[in-house]
């Protein structure tokens, strides 16, 4: 596959350091749905960072992303699994930045493996940490991201701010930047239309501005066709 113009790596602004948070996955009407843990450890020039989700109907959803941020964000690898009831096309795919290597085992064990000549660019994992990179002033960011199935395909991502929100933490009150993701299918509708079963809904992201910047909510499918999930951090409560 040829690489896509009009994209090219987020430039650092904040280099990303170790991290351990939690998160709440939720309905849009507010039910809770799953639990997860977002860590992120440093080892020399490389990032480590995990997502992962404990569905209530024990369903898993864990990914595993490995970058480096010397100048600009360059992924090295991408491990994403998603199995169990919440998720009807369980996927275990694997992403070698380097190589282009491209490797997914279906649900009954079978792996697969092809190469996709991969754009420097490619963003599997990485939204969150490059939305933090990206001033609200920028008009239009554009980044490239591999869709996962029994094809995988390369397509662009169009970064967007589209206004703010204000919201409060306690007594305070601050706005936050809505970041919106839009799947720019263009000549390769036809393609991947059949892979991803119609056109992805949009990913919105809200970030707290700052120096540095503060994630404040995420909304969108976690996989193609999927319902509108929304994300958030949570506080530990204590047992008496």
């Amino acid at each position: 596959m040829s690489v896509l113009a009009g994209a090219e790596p987020v430039k650092v602004r904040y280099a990303q350091g170790s991290s351990h948070g939690f998160l709440a996955l939720k309905t849009l009407d507010g039910r809770l749905i799953a639990t997860g843990e977002s860590t992120q450890t440093v080892h020399g020039g490389r990032v480590t960072s995990r997502l992962t989700f404990h569905f209530l109907d024990g369903s898993t959803d864990d990914d595993v992303t490995i970058f480096t941020q010397s100048n600009t964000f360059r992924l090295i690898s991408d491990h994403h699994i998603q199995r169990g009831p919440s998720f009807p096309k369980p996927i275990d795919f694997l992403i070698d930045g380097e190589s282009g290597q491209i490797i997914s085992r279906d649900k009954e064990g079978k792996l697969t493996q092809e190469h996709l000549d991969l754009p420097g660019d490619v963003s599997n994992g990485l939204p969150p940490n490059l939305l933090l990179n990206i001033l609200p002033s920028t008009t239009e960011t554009k980044i490239s991201y591999v869709v996962p199935g029994s094809k995988p395909r390369v397509v662009r991502l169009s970064i967007k701010p589209k206004g703010s929100l204000p919201f409060t933490v306690g007594s305070l009150r601050r706005k936050a930047t809505d970041f919106t993701i839009h799947v720019e299918l263009g000549g390769l509708t036809g393609v991947v239309a059949p892979i991803i079963g119609k056109e992805p809904a949009d990913y919105h992201i809200w970030l707290q501005n700052g120096t540095p910047p503060a994630f404040v909510r995420e909304e969108g499918p976690l996989y193609e066709g999927g319902p509108i999930w929304r994300m958030e951090e949570i506080s530990p409560t204590f047992s008496h």
